[in-house]
């Protein structure tokens, strides 16, 4: 292919519970001047496909329907929770707990993907469960309302981690390939490809969010000139693109994994801030990770942090249980982007530690 084309429809109304949303992308496309053809990609906000499916709560008496705001943050929090499969990172910000989490939805998302934007005040809208099937409901209606061979692609929005700001990826697809994999084939210079896979269905989503926008209204938009790509099955799916947990590098943020590998639970000691903290608050956080050394190792263990934070000593029962704390420590300050450098008192049992900014190794 040598072009592509992207459309926004125009004139979808407000979606509410119970819409028959394949019948409004017909009327968006008439509105747009646009006939759907075979090999015609539909992008839907995966905003709308919820609204439609009726997922918005708050309102419905399972939580509280007053308006999101700094004093309700609970309410969207018990949401994110409901819908979070396994906590991967957890900051703490000016508007309360973030979390990076694996959605019950499949991607890892910030906030399991609960969105209280451009939503009805005092709700919240999760994502579809399975959002492959609702991709594969919403062709199947299209068919049968007289729509080509098109495919489908449910999409959302999400960060990337070595990267700044935002991009639409596929949540949910029905008809599409959505990876093209190119390993085993040559490139230009007859040199194979060994771990090259596009992600067609993340940039077909891309593409079209470049039309749609956020706030301007449109949530749905069609993608020309990729019927190579389109299927006569529904096909894998999105879920096709999530990575197996052993092929995963990055399953927990840095502090969670050594949080985890010193054996303390997220909820036991509070997330760090993405504003700036008094190196001491710093430091006393760390020497709570390196404290929870379980019984009886906690007898007569202290850890006292300088005022000024640059300071902690560690003195312990015997000197072994002093070498396990100054140990996780260490390695907790690290976490907090800083390191130490110990001296050791055999006599007393005692590590003095002087706190240096920045990580080491």
């Amino acid at each position: 292919m040598t072009s592509l084309t992207a459309v926004a429809l125009t004139g979808l109304p407000e979606v509410s519970r119970g819409d028959d949303l394949a019948a409004l992308v017909l009327a968006g496309c008439a509105d747009a001047g646009l006939d759907l053809a075979d090999g015609d990609v539909v992008v839907v906000s995966s905003k709308v496909v919820s609204k439609a499916l009726g997922l918005a709560v708050g309102a419905t008496g399972r939580q509280s329907a007053r308006p999101f705001a700094a004093s309700t943050t609970p309410l969207r929090d018990a949401a994110v929770s409901r819908e979070t499969v396994r906590v991967v990172a957890r900051r703490r910000t000016p508007r309360g707990l973030a979390q990076i989490v694996q959605s019950a939805a499949g991607p890892v998302m910030a906030a399991a993907g609960v969105d209280t934007s451009n939503t009805t005040p005092g709700t919240a809208l999760l994502l579809p469960r399975d959002p492959d099937a609702a991709a594969r409901a919403l062709r199947a209606s299209l068919r049968r309302l007289g729509a080509p061979q098109v495919a489908v692609v449910v999409s959302d929005t999400a960060g990337r981690p070595w990267r700044v700001g935002q991009t639409d990826f596929a949540l949910g697809v029905a008809g599409l390939r959505v990876i093209d994999d190119l390993r085993g084939t040559p490139d230009a210079s007859g040199t194979l490809l060994q771990v090259t896979e596009r992600a067609i269905a993340d940039e077909v989503a891309a593409l079209a969010d470049l039309v749609k926008g956020k706030a301007d209204g449109l949530p749905a938009a069609v993608v020309r000139g990729l019927a190579a790509y389109v299927t006569a099955d529904d096909g894998p799916g999105a879920s096709a693109l999530l990575r197996e947990s052993s092929s995963d590098w990055f399953r927990l943020g840095h502090v969670e994994a050594v949080r985890a590998a010193l054996g303390v639970p997220p909820e036991d000691v509070e997330a760090p801030s993405v504003t700036p903290e008094p190196l001491a608050h710093k430091v006393e956080r760390a020497c709570t990770v390196a404290r929870a050394v379980g019984e009886p190792h906690r007898e007569n263990l202290s850890c006292v942090v300088a005022d000024d934070g640059r300071t902690v000593t560690v003195t312990g029962p015997d000197g072994f249980t002093t070498g396990v704390v100054v140990t996780r420590l260490l390695a907790a300050l690290w976490a907090e982007d800083l390191s130490g450098a110990v001296r050791y008192d055999p006599a007393r049992h005692m590590a003095t530690l002087s706190v240096r900014d920045g990580a080491t190794g």
